[in-house]
């Protein structure tokens, strides 16, 4: 005899909220995966630092770029900072210093079309060109593919949107550049991670050069 449901004992399937569910996002218990950012604690390396900006450096001799340094607030202020790595690692790295006081973030994750958006580089006038091997992280920064099935894909996205809204301020945004054939699924994840209200604006963009649409009938 079939178990009977109603209003005193609903079925578990009607009280779910509506929410778009891949593999890998509840473990086997029913319990939402946490994001594993284990060892991401990351020192991070200073590799170089430009105490002037160059328009500076260049309009003044030695002795007045000196006097112009001791001057100059920017010594010890902030203003960029260039990090290469796994784009989760190095959030949760920033996560110590940068928690609730980022304003803008703007992601550019792989549409996966498949595109390879390598090149080479000309070396001067017909003096052939540079070719450079890509590394493993390289060949993911450049090569618009995933390859792994939407459901990696999904999770992916999700896991690193969940750091990004720890790392937003009170009143920052976050632009994410996606392509039309998965548009619709991440926004229904960004809809869970920051909420269905706080969406502002779909920008939809076109190439000048695109094939016009053909009318029918």
């Amino acid at each position: 005899m079939a178990e009977e449901w109603g209003p005193k004992k609903p079925h578990p399937l009607s009280e779910l909220k509506t929410e778009l569910v891949w593999e890998g996002k509840y473990d086997e218990y029913g319990n939402r995966r946490e994001v594993e950012i284990a060892g991401a604690d990351l020192p991070l390396q200073r590799i170089e630092s430009i105490d002037e900006p160059r328009q500076a450096a260049e309009g003044h001799g030695q002795h007045e770029l000196e006097f112009y340094k001791k001057k100059s607030k920017r010594q010890d202020d902030f203003r960029n900072m260039l990090l290469w790595g796994d784009n989760k690692l190095v959030m949760a790295a920033l996560l110590k210093d940068f928690k609730g006081k980022i304003d803008l973030i703007y992601i550019d994750p792989p549409f996966d079309v498949g595109a390879d958006f390598t090149m080479d580089v000309s070396l001067g006038e017909g003096k052939g060109a540079l070719h450079k091997d890509q590394s493993l992280m390289e060949s993911v920064a450049y090569r618009d593919t995933w390859g792994r099935g939407t459901d990696s894909y999904l999770h992916m996205i999700y896991e690193r949107l969940l750091i990004t809204k720890e790392l937003l301020s009170a009143k920052g945004s976050i632009y994410v550049h996606v392509g039309k054939t998965v548009s619709h699924r991440v926004k229904c994840v960004c809809d869970e991670v920051f909420g269905v209200p706080l969406f502002v604006n779909d920008i939809t963009w076109k190439r000048s050069h695109a094939t016009p649409l053909t009318k029918c009938g």
